[in-house]
Order: C-alpha cells, then sequence, then structure tokens
C-alpha cells in the first residue's frame, strides 16, 4: 500500500484493491456519486453496482458510523468512510471507499480494507492539493500573461494596477529580453533567470511561441557594479541550449517596441556562438516621423479611434486597437495571443479594414497600420522635430494631407531608411522581390528563379545581415517595406 501510495497515487490503489476483492472498488460521494473506480478486467461487471453503492453510502452518511456493508444474493458492498474526525464518527462530507466483492466474503477483507483507509486518504488529500497548486500556478501564469498583453496595447496604468498584486513590481525603464528553449524546458530555464536576477524581473511564458520565455527586466544602471553580468547574459551562459534576444532599454510604456526589438535580437543570435545578442539597429520608425507624423497616424486611425459597436457584443475601438496590434505583431498565432478564435480574428479584421480603407491583405496597407499604431504610442515630444523653416505650419498640413509618402521623403525619414538597409546595399535583389510579393516566400521564388527551401535560406542569410527576424512573426518586413519606399521616393525626387 506505501509503494502504491508513493508510485501510482488513488487510481492504482483501487486496481491492487479490486484485484483482492475479485470484484469492483472506488471512491464514492456522500451521495453515491461515483468519484473514481476500478474493476479486477475489463470485462468484470457488477450487477447493479451504483445501485449497492449508493444504498450503501446512503446508510454510511445516516448512521455515522465507521463501517457498513451492502448484502445481495451474490454480492457484498464494504463501505468505509475515508477521513474519520473522531473514533467511532465518519466525516459526513468525506468520500467513502467502497469495495463490491463476490460472496462469500474472502478472509481478511474488511480488516485490508480498514488498513488502506488512512494512507488512500492521505494519497487523495495529496492529488487535491496538487490540482490546486496547478490551478494557482496557472491563475498566476495567466495573470503574468495578462499584465504582458495589457503592456503590448499601451495600457500601462492598468498594467501596473494588476501587477501589484504579483511580484516583483513592473520596472521603468526596462529591457526586454526574449530566451528561446528547448521543447519543455520553459519552467528549469523561468527557474534559472529569476535566480540569476534576484526575482527582479517580469517573467513571462509566451502564450504565442510555446518554447519562448519573456522577460520585463530593469534596464541596467549607466554605472552597473564592477564584475556584474546582466542577467541575459548569464541565462545564456548558464543554460547550454538556449538562445536569447535582448532590447535597447525602453520605457515601461514602450514595452511592445522592446519585444519587437528583442525578437529581431533573437534572430540574429541563433547565427552566433554565443546564443546571445541585443538589438542593434536603431532608431524606431516612430520616433523620425515628426510632427507631421502624428497627424497623419491621426487621421488615419479616427475612424477605429471614435468607432461605436452597434450592439453591447460588439468589439469597441479598444479591442478594435488590440486586435489590430497582435495581428500585426503575430499574424495567424493572434488568436492564440488574444484568445479568440481564428473566425473572429477574421471579422474584425474585416471591420477594421472597412473602417480604415484598408485592404490588409496587401503588405503595404499593413505597413501604414503598423506605423500608424507606433506613431499613436509613442509621445510626441519624443519625435524627431520637422526642421526649421518658415511657414511651418503650412508644410505640415500639406504633409498630412498628402499621406505616407509625404512623411516617408522627410530627411529624417530617409536617414532612417538608408541606416536600414546600408547592411544589404547593393544586394537588395532578393529582399525586395520578398516585399514585393506581400512578404510570401512561394511567389517570391517563383519570381527569383530560385526553389523555396533556396529562397528560404536566402532570407534566413539576411536575418542574420539585418539582425531582424523577416521569416517570424513580428518581422521587420513592414519597417523594410517603408524603408525601402523611402529609398524609392528619394530617388525619383
Amino acid at each position: 500500500m506505501h509503494r502504491l501510495t508513493r508510485t501510482g497515487g488513488t487510481a492504482e490503489l483501487l486496481r491492487w484493491l479490486a484485484g483482492r476483492a475479485e470484484g469492483w472498488a472506488g471512491l464514492v460521494g456522500p451521495d453515491g456519486t461515483v468519484l473514481h473506480a476500478a474493476a479486477r478486467t475489463a470485462g468484470a461487471m457488477v450487477p447493479d453496482v451504483a445501485g449497492l453503492v449508493a444504498e450503501g453510502a446512503s446508510a454510511l452518511t445516516e448512521r455515522g458510523v465507521q463501517a457498513y456493508s451492502v448484502d445481495t444474493g451474490a454480492y457484498t458492498a464494504l463501505l468505509f468512510p475515508l477521513g474519520g474526525s473522531s473514533p467511532g464518527v465518519g466525516d459526513l462530507g468525506a468520500p467513502v471507499l467502497a469495495v463490491v466483492t463476490p460472496r462469500p466474503v474472502a478472509a481478511g477483507l474488511a480488516t485490508l480494507l480498514a488498513d488502506v483507509v488512512l494512507p488512500l486518504s492521505l494519497c487523495l488529500q495529496a492529488e487535491t492539493l496538487e490540482r490546486k497548486r496547478r490551478r494557482v500556478d496557472l491563475a498566476e501564469s495567466r495573470g503574468r500573461e495578462a499584465v504582458l498583453h495589457l503592456l503590448m496595447t499601451g495600457q500601462l496604468s492598468i498594467a501596473q494596477q494588476v501587477a501589484g498584486a504579483l511580484r516583483p513590481r513592473l520596472p521603468d525603464p526596462v529591457r526586454v529580453c526574449v530566451v528561446e528553449c528547448s521543447g519543455g524546458g520553459r519552467d528549469e530555464v523561468a527557474r534559472v533567470c529569476a535566480d540569476a536576477d534576484g526575482g527582479r524581473s517580469w517573467i513571462v511564458r509566451c502564450p504565442v511561441y510555446a518554447r519562448h520565455l519573456i522577460l520585463v527586466m530593469p534596464a541596467e544602471a549607466e554605472t552597473p557594479e564592477p564584475g556584474a553580468v546582466p542577467t541575459d547574459e548569464t541565462v545564456a551562459a548558464r543554460v547550454g541550449d538556449c538562445v536569447v534576444g535582448v532590447s535597447e532599454p525602453v520605457p515601461l510604456a514602450d514595452t511592445a517596441t522592446g519585444y519587437r526589438q528583442a525578437f529581431h535580437a533573437l534572430a540574429a543570435a541563433r547565427e552566433l556562438p554565443t546564443r546571445h545578442a541585443r538589438f542593434g539597429v536603431s532608431p524606431d520608425s516612430a520616433l523620425v516621423v515628426g510632427p507631421a507624423g502624428h497627424r497623419w497616424a491621426d487621421e488615419l486611425l479616427n475612424p477605429l479611434l471614435t468607432h461605436v459597436p452597434r450592439r453591447a457584443q460588439d468589439p469597441g475601438s479598444q479591442e478594435l486597437l488590440a486586435t489590430a496590434a497582435s495581428w500585426l505583431a503575430f499574424s495567424s498565432h493572434a488568436t492564440e495571443h488574444l484568445k479568440v478564435h481564428r473566425n473572429t480574428l477574421a471579422a474584425r479584421l474585416r471591420l477594421i479594414g472597412e473602417l480604415l480603407g484598408l485592404d490588409l491583405h496587401r503588405l503595404a496597407d499593413q505597413a501604414a497600420l503598423d506605423l500608424a499604431l507606433r506613431v499613436r504610442s509613442t509621445p510626441a515630444p519624443a519625435c524627431t522635430p520637422e526642421p526649421a523653416q518658415s511657414g511651418s505650419s503650412a508644410s505640415g498640413t500639406s504633409e498630412a494631407a498628402g499621406g505616407l509618402d509625404a512623411i516617408l521623403v522627410r530627411p529624417a525619414v530617409r536617414d532612417w531608411a538608408d541606416q536600414q538597409l546600408a547592411p544589404v546595399l547593393g544586394a537588395e535583389e532578393t529582399l525586395r522581390t520578398w516585399v514585393r510579393c506581400e512578404g510570401r516566400i512561394g511567389p517570391a521564388a517563383a519570381e527569383l528563379g530560385i526553389s523555396v527551401p533556396g529562397a528560404r535560406k536566402r532570407l534566413t542569410r539576411l536575418e542574420t545581415v539585418l539582425q531582424r527576424s523577416l521569416l517570424r512573426p513580428p518581422s521587420a518586413r513592414y519597417d523594410l517595406w517603408l524603408a525601402l519606399r523611402s529609398r524609392d521616393l528619394a530617388a525619383a525626387a
């Protein structure tokens, strides 16, 4: 009994008892409901076992005794309550051990059942506590995931309120770190991460990628302590099969930007012997569009921001904004991020496209929406200001009315585009073809005259050169489309 309690739990104990009784063994509630059951063989069916057990459980509860038996012509049901509160008095709320055995009852069976009550009761309690622990762990994991979702959608104050009930407090500013683990290793890597930084980081199991951990870490001080090793480098060194990508320091409100940077750094880290990389391409496109870019973004998003659903159950403007941001970041995986059905996601995207007048099947419109959402979440004072010139107000209004192209010809945006494309200068054919084919590998391979695996290998090499993720969302294809468009507009001017 001790061995079965440790190795097999309640199920194995009941199977063993059913074998010893040459019949049926189970746990039932005080009302006769069968909670767990086992029979000697798959075909061993005791006639009217439910009736026997229900009758015995009812009598046991009514009389408050420590044991009870019910005899029929061929079988005897023996019942013992688990967890008696005091000698001679049964626990009316506890499950009951019931065994149905052929008559005559084997010698010593009643004594055996009395002996098994205690280990079976302890085993059942341990299993109940384990289920509760798992529910608590799941609730905490979902809570952390919810906080990350709020941060990614820019709802900073709500995220901080929810995080106040958990540990640790959200740091500000932060570095976002994405750790890619081997299959099934996230829990162990999470413990390594917590140990490496003393529990200061906000650790979340990625809801989209089953092998990813997301860390929202305090940004290092400008003058770190001598000999101090950053958490991300420590994790890469201690876990031999993980890959780590880290963002630049960003304000907590820009966690979404930090996540994109960390994801791009992760793509570069896969090709490095150290399995660790920090994002090195800056600034973000949302920082170089200037005040005119903010006006353009507000104008583009206004129908979405002012949308009022016709029915109470329809998504409102904030829910649609969160859906758009999640879909642009995770593509079809947004269903896992948002916890919605794919048909719900498709319906929301159709509504967003209709409200904004965009065709979200086109990479150009996706890039415009992605830029507008990022600009909206970026404080205007942080943006590159307009160059000083006479009549700047009228010029700014003209640029805003002129659409996205008018924003992409700004000198700051052209400089940003040159910085993005500098690593592939003179070798842009594969990149341009892939972007022109809406970021789809098959059509790009056909246009290049190579196989799909060949095109995939080229794009993988470009990920290393650009230090950006191309093949897995969040992808850099939106920024690359904007950079190529800005370059083409400058060449045509």
